[in-house]
């Protein structure tokens, strides 16, 4: 069954029994403030209904707006039209010191702040809009964790049948993702008929639910292949079709989850005497032996379906290796003392430049 068209709400009709519970607005025991979790429930619901906001991004929402709503209880602040510019500067303080969360974490609870508070002021419930002032914390960009190309061979190809009885999923999962850079998400969420092995292609729909035709390569075609013909035929065998018409099953014939998918390379990364493993730097070596094989960012930006090129740019990043080379290949006087074979830096045989 083909996947109906991109919307906002799109991703949500998967198969019965993997939807999302609804996210719900509870402050702990013992923390009352009614009229702040009233707006927080008016809020979650305008980001469902007008703005078509799927349930694992509200439910990090709730999350942003239980924290913020403890930190204002606890400072005497009950009431929405109450709330103060420096209220919410304390509560980002408090995220900071004694919680001790990074900036990008911080960023995000800001986000969710500005949100709110512009929702409530557009509505009605507060005459004036506290967050629009609030600075945005500086966010210095990490290189992200990457794995060599021999380490990513050793990982994707570590799957064999004395790894369990799902290595062919297993394999094809690694294959596709390293060879697409796709989140864990990502591949998750592939149907059936989203993988083109004549085309060498497969459909993605990433984050914002953006569609993308990603090539892959022969070994991803082939094992991927391999799998739909011998494996997944025994795990799509239930009549009630709970397999959603998904590319990658779990044992009982239901979609694969994320959470799956991270213990599945954690596990896989174990057996291959790799530590520190998670899916996403799959993905981030994707996009780095791409750049250092010579691509173009933008085509690797399309690749990843970066919606802005500036996040692309963080895998421009080189490793002081190929630094240490560069300088010692085409500086001018590291070129001159190569070219004499035996002279000794600081000596007179050897020119300045």
């Amino acid at each position: 069954m083909p996947r109906p068209p991109a919307s906002s709400t799109s991703r949500s009709s998967v198969a019965a029994g993997t939807r999302r519970p609804e996210p719900v607005l509870e402050l702990p025991e013992g923390v009352e403030a009614p009229a702040l979790v009233r707006a927080g429930r008016e809020f979650l619901a305008f980001l469902k209904v007008e703005a078509g906001l799927r349930p694992a991004t509200r439910e990090a929402y709730r999350r942003d707006l239980v924290d913020l709503f403890v930190d204002l209880a606890e400072a005497g602040r009950l009431e929405p039209a109450s709330i103060t510019t420096d209220d919410l500067r304390g509560h980002l303080r408090n995220l900071s010191r004694e919680r001790g969360l990074e900036t990008s974490s911080i960023a995000r609870h800001l986000a969710t702040v500005r949100m709110l508070f512009r929702f409530l002021h557009s509505r009605g419930r507060i005459e004036s809009d506290p967050a629009r002032i609030l600075e945005r914390p500086v966010r210095w960009k990490k290189v992200p964790g990457v794995l060599t190309p021999g380490s990513m061979r050793k990982l994707v190809e570590r799957p064999s049948p004395e790894t369990g009885s799902m290595w062919l999923r297993d394999r094809a999962m690694l294959e596709l993702m390293y060879a697409a850079g796709l989140r864990a998400s990502e591949v998750c969420g592939i149907k059936v008929n989203e993988f083109h092995p004549t085309l060498g292609s497969v459909t993605v729909i990433g984050k914002g639910d953006r569609q993308r035709v990603v090539p892959v390569g022969l070994p991803a075609i082939e094992w991927t292949q391999k799998y739909l013909d011998d494996l997944r035929p025994t795990l799509a065998r239930h009549e009630d079709r709970r397999d959603g018409h998904h590319l990658l099953l779990s044992a009982t014939g239901r979609p694969l989850e994320r959470t799956a998918v991270w213990r599945i390379v954690r596990r896989i990364a174990a057996l291959a005497g790799l530590a520190e493993i998670h899916p996403h730097m799959l993905r981030h070596s994707f996009a780095t032996h791409l750049v250092g094989g010579g691509a173009d960012l933008r085509v690797v930006q399309e690749l990843l379906g970066h919606a802005d090129i500036a996040t692309t740019q963080i895998y421009t990043h080189v490793d002081r290796t190929q630094l240490r080379e560069v300088v010692r290949t085409c500086h001018p006087r590291e070129g001159m003392r190569l070219k004499r074979l035996g002279s000794r830096p600081g000596s007179r045989s050897e020119p300045a430049v």
